[in-house]
């Protein structure tokens, strides 16, 4: 007899001898949990692949916070301890960091000869006197701390008067809050690096340090550098202003905030976007983006220049209409409701494109054009309404031509459009012959 191994593989053989539907649910239960496996296999896929990409957003949001807080380290260093930071000037500051260098070499010998023997005890004394050392500098500090603190809030006096005056000199100019704030961003930034110059000492070091940690700032804070840009050229190019209803990206609405970083709006229905209203007004919402959007993507506003737009409305009618009557019906229509509403803003829009360069033959009253499709015809109002008021004068304007459409006098002139079917029935030698229906729905030739 062979002996016995545990490593042995067996084979399993199957028994063709049992019931056939047996076999069936065996051979069933085997491929489900094949698809089973292969389910498995394919989610596991994903979720590395998932994993991965976790990985690596965590990684570069690492990366920014690292090389921020390398740049607020420095600043602190430079804020309360400006000797260790060589920060310092003259013949004195020269004789401490030679000091400090001698101290730190002797330091550094002692530790290597004794540094197989150093206890806890003196690791912690070198802690404490660490700390002591930060906590001197901080009050031989102090009287140039306070010096900066005055002059940070005689700057915060001096912008509130700088906006009164600018206020008061610019007026309604479109551009003021944007001078403004610039202004106000110079009187802090000058008032800023006083303050940092005087806890410094030294000016030239300054400007090295804040260089380094400007530079880590840039890398880290990106998307906001990006977003300052984007208002500042908003603000000088006047791409929209509060009130405006403009279309950045995916955002539809009108604008109710413009700050330095982002822009709120209230949210305005859209007939081709999912939401809560499905045509042009107020949902209720605000929405925020950020300013970046004006730099990478497209502006539309609707009331910059010039408050109105131009709307269609396309009335199907059956390909056997009357369509020249059909024309001068609607045309009437349109013309009795906005006839009179058009003749100044198209006036206003020939001006401010003549200003242009363009053309300028803007029709002073509703239009109407046909086109056909595959199984009717549109005939198209076109119309200009307020950028706000669409959705009220196309619905009057619905109303108004249906009304005048179902007329008696124009019922087998002007023919609606509805689903039709045609049936046509063939002898049995393939010609077409008329029906006729009796009373109870059967047909006969």
């Amino acid at each position: 007899m062979p002996s016995y191994s545990k490593n042995r593989r067996v084979r399993t053989r199957t028994d063709y001898s049992q019931d056939p539907q047996q076999r069936v649910r065996q051979r069933q239960r085997t491929v489900k949990s094949r698809r089973n496996f292969r389910g498995r296999a394919k989610k596991r896929r994903l979720s590395g692949a998932g994993a991965v990409k976790g990985a690596e957003n965590k990684l570069k949001n690492f990366r920014q916070a690292s090389i921020l807080a390398v740049a607020i380290t420095g600043f602190i260093m430079l804020l309360f301890a400006p000797g260790e930071a060589t920060l310092a000037q003259g013949d004195t500051t020269q004789a401490e960091t030679t000091d400090t260098l001698a101290a730190d070499t002797n330091i550094t010998e002692a530790a290597a000869d004794t540094s197989a023997i150093a206890s806890s005890k003196e690791a912690a004394g070198e802690a404490i006197g660490a700390l002591q050392s930060l906590w001197d500098s901080f009050f031989y500090n102090l009287p140039k701390i306070l010096i900066a603190l005055a002059t940070l809030v005689l700057a915060w006096l001096l912008v509130k008067g700088i906006k009164a005056f600018l206020y008061k000199s610019l007026g309604r100019w479109q551009s003021s809050s944007a001078v403004i704030s610039l202004v106000s961003i110079a009187v802090w930034l000058l008032a800023i690096g006083v303050a940092l110059s005087v806890v410094a000492g030294d000016i030239r070091a300054l400007v090295g340090s804040l260089g380094l940690i400007g530079l880590a700032l840039s890398w880290s804070l990106q998307t906001p550098i990006e977003s300052f840009t984007g208002w500042l050229m908003n603000s000088f190019k006047g791409y929209y202003r509060v009130g405006d209803r403009i279309r950045v990206g995916d955002v539809f609405g009108d604008v109710y905030r413009i700050d330095f970083l982002t822009t709120t709006v209230w949210e305005i229905g859209d007939p081709y976007q999912p939401g809560f209203v499905q045509a042009e007004q107020p949902t209720g919402r605000l929405v925020t983006f950020p300013n970046n959007e004006i730099l990478t993507g497209t502006v539309t506003n609707l009331t910059g220049d010039f408050p109105f737009v131009w709307d269609e409305l396309a009335i199907a009618v059956a390909n056997e209409s009357d369509l020249p009557l059909s024309m001068e019906v609607l045309e009437r229509v349109a013309e009795d409701l906005l006839g009179n509403y058009m003749i100044e803003p198209a006036r206003n829009y020939s001006r401010l494109l003549k200003r242009s360069g363009l053309d300028y033959n803007i029709p002073e009253k509703p239009q109407v054009f046909v086109s056909l499709t595959d199984s009717w015809t549109n005939i198209t109002i076109r119309y200009l309404v307020g950028a706000r008021e669409r959705r009220k004068w196309k619905s009057e304007l619905t109303l108004r031509v249906t009304k005048e459409v179902n007329k008696p006098e124009y019922l087998e002139k002007i023919i609606p459009v509805y689903p039709r079917q045609q049936v046509q029935f063939i002898d049995p030698d393939g010609v077409p012959v008329e029906a006729k229906f009796t009373g109870n729905g059967a047909s006969e030739e």
